[in-house]
């Protein structure tokens, strides 16, 4: 049987078009891997990338792509309200059907190897992959975002885990990982420009400070629609769903008079990771996924 693997490559650059389209041309059209969506976003000035693929097609795929950011991202230059230390900044992989967690394990780590050999560019795991527990915390890395991070680089603390102990002069650093399940990268948009206020309940939401253990989130600026939004990457959609963070977050905002005006969803999630949402606000009773009836599709498939 074919084994797939899910990847969600994320690079530093969502306002160039010619740019966007040079680094996602690399996984386009590629035999063994689909480019599920691709989603660029200005004000981050980041662009999510969704891929499924068999194993080695979809290694040399993101391989690709991450040469061309390299190539055509100078993180000298680069400036966006989204935590970021490297041109091609993150490539986390995922088990999805026929893989087990332990090859998706050995896949990143080939691909952090190649990356390293091929470009010389520093790299970090994370995850599954991580060298030591506080890495398996993403916060924990990029810490100091990419000008902090090369100023400290040099440290045995914070060095990479391939490569020299500095950061690539306009490449920075890769982080690349294997997990259980896929990233969910979900906002939710205030009503107000007051970026302390989405700061603060993006503290008051993030496992570090005291929050789900299994959410990473700040508060960022929407430039162009003058709000704030307090964007969030929930690692175990299952242990902890949508509806629960989006709940924390509306209750905190109220505190503040400000009302929650909108929500996103960046690039493809799992269907589950709305089902559970939908099943919790419905209040629905003894609800089967059977009764959905694209589910049946696959069967027939």
């Amino acid at each position: 049987m074919p084994k797939y693997i899910q990847a969600v490559p994320n690079f530093s650059d969502g306002r160039r078009k010619e740019v966007i389209e040079a680094v996602v041309d690399q996984v386009r059209n590629v035999p063994g891997v689909k480019l599920v969506d691709y989603a660029p976003d200005p004000d981050f000035n980041r662009t999510v990338v969704t891929l499924i693929g068999q194993p080695q097609p979809l290694k040399e795929a993101l391989l690709n792509m991450a040469g061309k950011a390299i190539e055509l991202i100078n993180m000298e230059e680069q400036r966006g309200s989204h935590p970021r230390i490297g041109a091609q900044d993150t490539i986390p992989v995922f088990p999805l059907k026929n893989v087990a967690l332990k090859e998706c394990v050995s896949l990143a780590e080939e691909i952090g190897q190649e990356i390293y050999r091929r470009f010389k560019v520093p790299v970090y795991f994370t995850g599954e992959n991580a060298r030591a527990p506080e890495r398996q915390v993403l916060d924990y890395i990029r810490k100091g975002q990419y000008e902090g991070l090369k100023k400290v680089a040099h440290t045995p603390e914070r060095a990479p885990d391939i490569g020299p102990a500095a950061l690539h002069p306009t490449a920075g650093a890769v982080i690349v990982s294997a997990g259980t399940n896929p990233l969910v990268a979900f906002n939710v948009i205030l009503g107000t420009d007051n970026l302390e206020i989405a700061r603060s309940i993006a503290r008051i939401v993030r496992g570090p400070s005291g929050g789900f253990t299994t959410v990473r989130s700040v508060g960022l600026r929407f430039e162009e629609r003058k709000q704030v939004v307090v964007s969030m990457n929930m690692f175990d959609y299952v242990a902890t769903p949508l509806y629960r963070t989006y709940e924390v977050v509306k209750m905190e905002a109220a505190r503040y008079g400000v009302p929650v005006v909108g929500t996103q969803l960046v690039g493809v999630v799992p269907l589950e990771s709305l089902l559970n949402s939908l099943d919790y606000f419905l209040q629905l009773e003894g609800f089967d996924r059977n009764q959905i009836l694209e589910n049946h599709l696959y069967e027939l498939a």
